[in-house]
């Protein structure tokens, strides 16, 4: 079978491809989305000077 091709593979080579489920691209989509959230809320402690849920009157 060395000239077998799978027409449907079941999770796709580029690992950039937005994909819903429990696939690869989508816990890396996942992981840069935290990454823009953590950086995201360090910012706004340092520019505000007061923490992330001070800044938001949470606290």
């Amino acid at each position: 079978m060395s000239g077998f091709n799978n027409p449907n593979p079941a999770v796709s080579d580029n690992r950039n491809a937005l994909r819903f489920g429990f696939t690869p691209q989508s816990e890396n989509w996942n992981g840069r989305f935290a990454m823009i959230g953590f950086v995201s809320i360090i910012l706004i402690e340092v520019l505000s000077g007061q923490g992330f849920l001070h800044f938001w009157g949470i606290v």
